[in-house]
């Protein structure tokens, strides 16, 4: 019986360690702010979540909260798509960074926290991809997986 306590208190001592430390489980989910797009644009979207692949640079797919066909995401830290999000500011800049992923076009931005974001260009709906500190190492590996499913459901065009 006494071994049996001393078990139960080293793994309460071993949780509230953990809920002092700031500890996190395998279990967070991330969260996204859930875009508010017009109608037609929501639609290209849904078609899109339809789309998406499972893996993500070889990770599961696990999505953000509130639950939402118009955001996604893999991994944990997760790497998050939103679509249907406003234009970005640095679009205009005509200094601004962009690369083509299997035909795909995407302006690239480098944050301050060491995260890139990465917004769809010349389609019908933006879409966007963030890829947290730490997994850029990864190259443009998210957006070779992402684009096929892109290219088949939003058009190319200007978005709305």
């Amino acid at each position: 019986m006494n071994l049996f306590r001393h078990r139960l208190s080293g793994l309460s001592a071993l949780v509230l360690l953990c809920a002092a430390a700031g500890c996190s489980s395998a279990d967070d989910t991330a969260s996204a702010r859930v875009p508010a797009p017009a109608a037609k644009t929501a639609t290209v979207c849904e078609n899109l979540d339809g789309a998406l692949p499972s893996k993500v640079d070889g990770l599961d797919r696990r999505d953000p909260e509130p639950a939402s066909a118009l955001t996604a995401g893999w991994g944990n830290p997760a790497i998050i798509l939103r679509c249907g999000v406003e234009r970005p500011e640095k679009m205009s800049d005509t200094e601004a960074d962009g690369v083509e992923v299997d035909g795909v076009g995407w302006l690239l931005e480098e944050r301050s926290d060491d995260s890139f974001r990465f917004t769809t260009t010349l389609r019908t709906a933006y879409v966007e991809v963030t890829i947290p500190p730490g997994r850029a190492g990864n190259g443009l590996a998210p957006l070779v997986d992402l684009a096929p499913a892109v290219r088949r459901t939003v058009p190319e065009g200007i978005a709305d």
